[in-house]
């Protein structure tokens, strides 16, 4: 894939916030279990029960890989302006 096709974030660009909501929707935009969710992450079935239900949020690297993997299969966030 040649360079100038991919999109490169840079510290100007805002980072997604992974709420409740967003979590779930991601979740079940790509059509997975809680389970299924928790293993493509590396956390645990219930780190994912627990930001779904808006116990917990998401932060540092995990925000970065749901960031990655919204990207990837066409997953629109706020902010996005597309």
């Amino acid at each position: 894939m040649p360079t100038s096709a991919v999109k490169r974030r840079t510290s100007a660009d805002p980072k997604p916030q992974w709420d409740a909501a967003k979590v779930k929707a991601l979740r079940f935009y790509m059509g997975l279990t809680q389970q299924m969710f928790a293993k493509r992450l590396g956390v645990r079935q219930q780190t994912v029960s627990e930001w779904e239900k808006g116990i917990y949020r998401p932060r540092g690297a995990t925000v970065t890989l749901l960031t990655m993997i919204g990207e990837q299969v066409g997953f629109k966030y706020e902010g996005d302006k597309k």
